[in-house]
């Protein structure tokens, strides 16, 4: 595992928005008296959000003064899950899946588009939009490549429509998340196909009947 460590800048101070103060307060209700630390994940989740994506310092204090615990073990605990940014992020986070199976699909040429559209990993790209990195499985291998863009999934890419993708971002336009070839969840594209070319067949079919001249 590589080492994790804070951004060389931080901002000053961090504290929970009213609302998000609210949120914080309702999460220690869910658990027992006594084990409300329980909650470090969720709010240092919601301390993310505030951040526009990344987890400054301030925050990661915030967070173990909120629920009573040594800073040191929030700490360990922003720098152990990659979940949480500790570096500023673009406004969309790429995270390109690099395990075998999206591997074997081309996950390679969804990389050389994040080279040459965004720049090096883990940078900002120069109108602020983008940051990417590798990762290691999304959980849909069946869909392979699948890129994962903020909370949406994006599965069946080519170099193509992954370009495409980025620049409909890049213009503020609204993407759908899921599948890029029209593939239902995870069925083969084939049998989609000919469940198709079935309803298509059967429909011209009724339609031929319909207008056939009685004999």
């Amino acid at each position: 595992m590589s080492v994790r460590r804070l951004a060389a800048e931080q901002p000053d101070g961090f504290q929970f928005n009213p609302e998000n103060r609210k949120w914080a307060d309702a999460q220690l209700k869910k658990y027992p008296a006594g084990r409300e630390q329980s909650a470090v994940l969720p709010l240092l989740w919601r301390a993310q959000e505030q951040c526009d994506g990344w987890l400054p310092e301030p925050a990661i204090r915030h967070v173990a003064e909120f629920l009573n615990m040594p800073y040191i073990r929030v700490y360990e605990v922003a720098t152990f899950y990659t979940m949480f940014n500790l570096e500023p992020v673009g406004k969309y986070l790429v995270q390109v899946c690099k395990t075998t199976p999206c591997w074997l699909r081309g996950s390679d040429e969804l990389e050389r588009v994040c080279f040459e559209e965004i720049g090096s990993p883990e940078s900002i790209s120069s109108d602020g939009n983008f940051t990417w990195r590798q990762v290691e499985c999304l959980g849909a291998c069946v869909n392979a490549p699948i890129v994962q863009i903020n909370a949406d999934f994006h599965e069946d890419l080519n170099s193509q429509s992954f370009r495409a993708l980025l620049s409909k971002l890049r213009a503020g336009e609204t993407v759908t998340a899921g599948s890029h070839v029209g593939r239902h969840a995870s069925e083969p594209v084939e049998i989609e196909k000919s469940a198709n070319a079935n309803e298509k067949s059967a429909n011209e079919e009724q339609e031929t009947l319909q207008f056939k001249k009685p004999e």
